[in-house]
């Protein structure tokens, strides 16, 4: 057996061991099949007390619970909110109620180790066209990848399905699936996939893991990608050297790509993406690995792209947005990441300057929640909601509380 489908299996299980797919913060699961929790249709909105930060006093107020390791959440412009469930389900929050039913008509998904159903993304118009984008993890006898697919969604069913694209190769290992899924403002489509746990896979451009990929929005390979019409290369690629990434948001002034990422142990970063660069990985870093053992003896090269700002030790960061809601004025602009390793939210400070982009963490929160935050998104009102990643996970805004309420 080799050492990750073993680090695969162990993790699985459970046991709380110093490896790969573990310390980084990710969780696992097998493929075998779990049962809804009962009636989540009555669950009650309760408030939960949290420390205040640098700025307001805050509170967390739960709007479902009983949800097996929430991944993702999109909000639908009729006030729909729909989760996707990494076991393989995705469900429906209607009137701040979670329907005990699910989604009808999604694929075979294939959920075990750190993959199964993962990102969800509404097409730009969607209110016109219904297309829900998603990936997921499945399995054929050349092994497991991520796949994206979209179908036109109503009322709680899919339909019109369509898988648009299959990372190749496959592998067998259960890890960094990644899986990310954002549009841009001129309508292309990106789509992260992780080294898979084999790190000199994201050196290979022949090759879709460790990189960021570019469509169009039916899955066509725009021609503008950088590495179109060169021998020995995926066209799709539009950025790579990538480990893990797990947030995408875009910039609400220049519309860029920023993202996080996780690295080994230590060096999780946030950076920019740009067409055509390579990000290092495992080339250059200041992460270790599990044995260890140093990965690269170099931090940084002329010729590829650094991290705006680094975590050493790693706090395994997960869902990413910019923050340009009214709720909490004092942090408009800024970046807000989940940590899935060390349970909180990461607050940072982003500036342009004559010498480029710079960001710097400003404050810790919800330090005190304790609990693993795997996605942090900005509702269209402008209102925050989290994630938490448990077997009994939850759905949760975060908003500021009164005096009276600490």
């Amino acid at each position: 057996m080799r050492l990750s489908q073993y680090i695969g299996l162990v993790c699985g299980l459970g046991f709380s061991l110093t490896l790969p797919a573990c310390a980084e913060g990710e969780s696992t699961t097998t493929s075998a099949a779990v049962e809804p929790h009962s009636d989540p249709d009555t669950a009650q909105h309760t408030t939960i007390a949290v420390s205040p930060s640098q700025d307001y006093p805050m509170q967390l107020r739960q709007i479902a619970d009983g949800l097996e390791h929430p991944w993702s959440i999109a909000f639908l412009p009729d006030g729909e909110i729909l989760v996707t469930e990494r076991t393989g389900r995705l469900r429906r929050i209607v009137n701040q109620q979670l329907m005990t039913a699910p989604v009808s008509g999604l694929p075979n998904i294939h959920a075990v180790g750190q993959g199964g159903l993962l990102d969800l993304a509404l097409h730009p118009d969607f209110a016109n066209n219904r297309w829900l984008y998603f990936s997921y993890t499945d399995r054929t006898k050349d092994g497991l990848t991520t796949n994206l697919a979209r179908a036109h969604y109503q009322q709680g069913k899919l339909t019109d399905l369509t898988v648009l694209f299959s990372a190749q190769p496959r592998s067998d290992q259960g890890q960094h699936f990644s899986g990310r899924i954002i549009f841009d403002r001129l309508g292309y489509l990106y789509l992260s996939i992780g080294d898979r746990g084999e790190m000199q896979r994201a050196q290979d451009r022949n090759d879709h893991a460790g990189s960021l990929i570019r469509l169009h929005d039916d899955g066509r390979v725009p021609d503008d990608n950088p590495l179109v019409g060169q021998p020995r290369t995926k066209p799709e690629l539009y950025s790579w050297g990538h480990r893990n990434i797990q947030g995408m948001t875009l910039h609400p002034e220049t519309g860029e790509i920023w993202t996080t990422e996780h690295g080994a142990r230590g060096w999780d970063e946030i950076n920019r993406i740009q067409r055509g660069l390579n990000y290092g990985w495992p080339l250059v870093t200041h992460g270790v690995n599990y044995n260890g053992q140093p990965i690269s003896q170099q931090s940084e090269r002329a010729d590829l792209e650094s991290p705006l700002l680094h975590w050493t030790p790693s706090i395994a960061p997960s869902g990413l947005t910019f923050y340009t809601g009214s709720d909490f004025p004092a942090w408009h602009g800024q970046l807000l990441s989940g940590a899935l390793k060390d349970r909180l939210i990461s607050r940072i400070h982003v500036t342009a300057t004559d010498a480029g982009w710079q960001a710097q963490e400003q404050e810790r929160l919800l330090q005190d929640f304790g609990q693993r935050i795997r996605d942090i998104r900005q509702a269209p009102d402008g209102t925050l909601w989290l994630l938490t990643d448990a077997r009994n996970g939850q759905v949760l805004q975060l908003k500021p509380a009164s005096t009276h309420d600490q």
